[in-house]
């Protein structure tokens, strides 16, 4: 299949192992430059617009968009992001109508999607992201495909934990205020406070420990803290159950009933029953929904287990080939 050829040819650039294409590289602008040439091959106009997004407009109804991303984390899948454009190509090619877009740096904050909502200009009647599910919710259920319903919200803050410094071979047990047991009793409690909200999730990903020696009490422990819900009052319910002030908060995002329904058409129009599902990660289709734009995604079954942002993401030929086909049903349906 020429689709799995060019995942390929873009897995390739950047050297491994995994997928190496991290904004602003020179691989993530190689990978640009080969979509490019795809582009022209599918016979569409090409431009890069003014936030380095690679845009490829047919003369047919181009105010209908899909696509995703080309960047990477360091040493990524195969699939993430990439899969989206590939898929748009192939689509637009066949449907003869639409636009594909291969956006800037999603992975560090979906920068050329923001970039383009926040500078005001035209931005398209509707969007349409294929995507990897990076997890493994799809495969656990047996099924191919899923409908996003929405994009999750998101708070994120820095958590200080004081205590006192002390010699670890002199200061009893009983009269020390140790830090580092402080913020391990602070972890567990907000994991408890993630496992009793249904799909909410926390993670610290991040510890310091101050001073750091193997031979003192920690005085100090810094703790990151990622926590996110599909809608705003799970969100909220997940802040208030931990107790803390998010420094920087993203609401939630439900994507168009719209787009949502003529993903659903096209999946029960090759037999399938309709799963739908809320996205755990931002994607840039989240971006356009909250700026206005009727923003719909398609998620593939992923294999592994899920995994994702790792050499070892996978999705089958047949799941792939199925969602593009699934992705040209919706766009021909769309701009027709």
């Amino acid at each position: 299949m020429r689709l799995l050829e060019r995942l390929d040819e873009l897995y390739a650039i950047g050297g491994g192992p995994g997928a190496n294409r991290p904004y602003g590289s020179p691989a993530e602008d190689e990978a640009h430059d080969l979509a490019a040439g795809w582009l022209a091959a599918a016979g569409l106009d090409v431009e890069i617009d003014r936030h380095g997004n690679l845009v490829g407009r047919s003369s047919t109804r181009d105010d209908v968009w899909a696509g995703s991303h080309l960047d990477t984390v360091p040493q990524g899948g195969r699939f993430d992001g990439a899969l989206g454009v590939v898929a748009a190509i192939e689509a637009v090619e066949r449907v003869g109508a639409g636009t594909v877009v291969a956006f800037r740096g999603e992975e560090v904050g979906c920068i050329g999607s923001r970039a383009l909502v926040a500078a005001g200009g035209p931005l398209p009647r509707a969007f349409l992201e294929l995507h990897v599910e990076q997890g493994p919710r799809l495969a656990d259920g047996g099924a191919p495909l899923g409908v996003v319903t929405s994009i999750v919200g998101y708070a994120r803050a820095e958590l200080i934990l004081e205590g006192s410094a002390g010699h670890a071979g002199t200061t009893p047990m009983e009269g020390r205020t140790d830090a580092l047991v402080a913020a391990a009793e602070r972890i567990l409690a907000i994991r408890d406070a993630a496992l009793g909200i249904e799909d909410a999730v926390a993670t610290v990903g991040e510890l310091d420990v101050e001073p750091g020696a193997g031979n003192v009490i920690p005085s100090r422990a810094r703790l990151s803290l990622d926590v996110r819900a599909p809608d705003r009052a799970r969100l909220d319910a997940l802040v208030a159950a931990i107790d803390f002030v998010p420094g920087h908060r993203t609401e939630p995002v439900e994507l168009s009933e719209g787009c949502r329904s003529v993903l659903r058409d096209a999946v029960e129009s090759r037999g399938l029953a309709v799963v739908e599902l809320a996205s755990g990660a931002g994607h840039d289709a989240g971006v356009l929904a909250a700026a206005g734009v009727d923003a719909g995604m398609l998620f593939v079954r992923s294999l592994n287990g899920g995994v994702s942002h790792s050499p070892d993401e996978l999705s089958s030929d047949e799941d792939v080939a199925l969602a593009v086909d699934v992705l040209a049903d919706a766009l021909g349906a769309m701009t027709r």
